[in-house]
Order: C-alpha cells, then structure tokens, then sequence
C-alpha cells in the first residue's frame, strides 16, 4: 500500500474522509494528501527520482492536469501527474471512488424515487455539491452494474482447495414494504493459500435453491481442486454442498458449533464443564479430541443430557479440518474470516440502512467486497502457507 513520508495511508485516509465534516480545512488536507499519494505513485512508476539518470527508469515526468474528484465532504480539485510514455494512471484511490460511487448511486436512488429523508436530501447535496439529474444517476448505476456483472461472471482459473460461505441479513424495500433479504458471500483459498472474493447474491431467504444456484455457478466458472467447504450448519445449506459437491468434505464451522453446545448448558455452576469444553475445542489433534470428547459425553451425559447429545451428534462435522494432516490448519476450522468481511459489510451498510431494491444492495455490497478483494490480491502475504505435505496432496 503506497506511504507517503508524513505516515498517512491509504487506510487512514479512508477514515479522514468517513469521519471529517464538509469544511475547507478538510477539503484541503485531503486534496494534500491525494496529490502526494499521486505524486508518490507516479515516481514508483518510472523507477526514478527526480534528476535521476539510471537504466531502470520507464519513463520522465511530464507535468500535470487538473480534476475535480467528488468525495462524500465535497468536491476536490486535483493536480494529476503525467508522464511522457502516456502510460501512466494513478490508481491509489481507484477503490475509494468505487465505493463512493456505489455509496452515491444508493443515495441518489432513494433521493429520486422519494423514499428518503431530509437528511438523505442534504447528504446528496453535500456528496455533489449541486443538486444532480436522473442521467448522472443512470450513468453511476450502469458503470457500477457492469462492474459487478462482469466480477460474479470471471472465469476462475486457478484450483480451490477450500471456500467458505456465510449469509448476512439486510434490509430491502420492495413493493412499499422493508422486507429482510440475505447476502449470501463465498470466499475462497486458492492452491497458492491467498484469500479470494468468488461470489455473493442477493435472495429472498437463504435456502437449499438459493446454495445450490450459487455453489453450481462456481462450478459452471470452473472450480476445480475443491477439497473442503466450511460454513455455519444450515440445513439447506449442508445438503446444497453435499449434492453439488460430491466427494468434498464439509467442516461446520467450529465457533457456532461450540455457541450451540454451550447454548445447552445452564447458565448458573457450569465453570468446570465449560472450561473442559474449551480446552476440546483448542485441541487440533483429531485422536486427542475424540478421546475428550468421549469422556466429556460419558461423565456428563446424565447431568447434560441436551449438551452431551449436541457434542456427540456434531463432533466429527466440526473437527473435520485435523482430521487428516493436509487440511490442520487452524484458519479452516470456522467461518471468522468471512465474520471480519461480513463487519466491513456492516460498516458501510448501515450508512444507506435500507436499499431502496436489491439491484442497489448488489452495487454497494458488491463494491466494499471487490475493494477487499482487490486488497487481498495486491498483498504479498499469504493467508495459508501450506506445508510441503498439503501442496503434494493439492497437486
């Protein structure tokens, strides 16, 4: 991620511009910091400071233009740097304007159609800086659609071991109702163990059709190498992978299983009890665990009838990531990578709080995930690094 000398990146800008107000002091900062940002990104760019004559250099430095560069506390003049080849485009701030966009878009479609506020009003005004036409609208929402069509449409070419899926509940208006819709999201690791954004949709609930649809679009795109799936235990869900998947084994996610056991619990002198459980649940070594698992549903069966039954009946779903050396890896074990998605999610989300139709939860969505994607793919760090036995049982 591009540094500039004062120690502000791309990250703290972003929360500069989320948390500053609509005043000159901030539009200036912000217009310093992106100019610089650019500045720096375009001395990467020809591999040389300035006066500098060695043979690495790409290209020579040839002024700038200026841009207006709209931002949620208003409109900023830009000063973009060139460079002689022509070949040079800044892009430090590509994803925030993505997702600005897709921000914008939402608003400015509750703002048309008249289910906004007064404050979604005087948000729009301040986000343009004059009020905006339905053709601006329209030509925001289309850019955004085919962005989002052509990312779910991608081909996948690399093989992926493993993905995990989730769903998140959020708020749509259709026909003058505020119905519940769930964001269905997969993620995926990919034979080199980095991170990927593979799919996500919008449905009425979350079901065996709407798995199934979404698990054999993957498939369609060419999924390939598919070791392990692991989510949460809805039933429609567990049956959508194992019809669409066979052969691949599915790991219930360890955090709401241990949530469930413990729900079964009473509330009042279960300490001793719920330390064993935690113990069983850092235990990574597959014949360890079994062996407490066995003696936790043998001295408290009587006691915990309900808990010991939920323990047994899910054990073997739910320690499925050590039941083999290729797969103990303590990231596989629950869906928590998909939790910290699903929080940026909401971080962004509950700035519009109702879409105005799904095709506008698509577009904002879709935009904060492709950002996260997008990230995952410029870091050099690998989410797994896959010992020598799992790369030649991937292979």
């Amino acid at each position: 991620m591009t540094q500039i000398n004062f120690t502000l990146d791309s990250e703290q800008i972003q929360d500069i511009i989320s948390n500053s107000g609509a005043n000159d002091l901030a539009k200036q900062m912000l217009t310093t910091i992106f100019n610089q940002l650019m500045e720096k990104e375009r001395d990467e760019y020809i591999n040389a400071d300035n006066y500098s004559r060695v043979d690495e250099r790409v290209s020579s430095r040839n002024g700038y233009y200026e841009r207006s560069y709209t931002t949620r506390i208003g409109r900023l003049e830009l000063i973009i740097p060139r460079t002689r080849d022509g070949e040079f485009s800044p892009s430090v701030f590509e994803r925030y304007q993505r997702n600005e966009k897709a921000l914008l878009a939402t608003m400015l479609e509750m703002y048309v159609q008249g289910v906004s506020t007064r404050k979604v009003s005087k948000v729009v005004e301040e986000l343009c800086g004059a009020s905006v036409s339905k053709s601006f609208v329209s030509t925001l929402t289309r850019e955004l659609d085919s962005m989002i069509t052509s990312f779910l449409n991608r081909p996948l070419e690399r093989n992926y071991p493993f993905i995990f899926s989730d769903v998140l509940y959020i708020k749509v208006r259709e026909n003058q109702r505020v119905l519940s819709k769930a964001f269905h999201v997969i993620l995926g690791i990919n034979d080199l163990g980095e991170r990927e954004l593979l799919s996500f949709s919008v449905s009425d609930t979350e079901s065996y059709d709407s798995w199934k649809q979404l698990y054999t679009s993957l498939i369609d795109r060419g999924l390939t190498g598919l070791k392990l799936v692991i989510s949460d235990a809805h039933k429609g869900e567990v049956t959508a992978i194992r019809d669409v998947f066979g052969g691949v084994a599915w790991q219930r996610c360890q955090v709401h299983f241990m949530r469930n056991v413990f729900d079964k619990l009473p509330r009042k002198n279960t300490e001793t009890i719920r330390d064993e459980l935690k113990v069983l649940f850092k235990t990574d070594n597959i014949e360890i665990a079994r062996s407490l698992k066995n003696s936790i549903v043998e001295r408290y069966s009587e006691k915990y009838a309900k808990m010991t039954e939920c323990l047994d009946e899910g054990f073997e779903d739910g320690f499925q990531y050590c039941s083999i050396e290729e797969t103990n890896y303590s990231r596989l074990k629950s869906t928590n990578m998909l939790e910290r998605v699903n929080s940026e999610i909401r971080r962004r989300e509950k700035v519009v709080r109702i879409f105005p139709n799904e095709q506008s939860a698509l577009r904002l969505i879709g935009a904060v995930l492709i950002d996260i994607h997008e990230g995952w793919q410029s870091s050099s760090r690998q989410y797994i690094n896959f010992t020598e036995a799992t790369k030649k049982w991937l292979d």
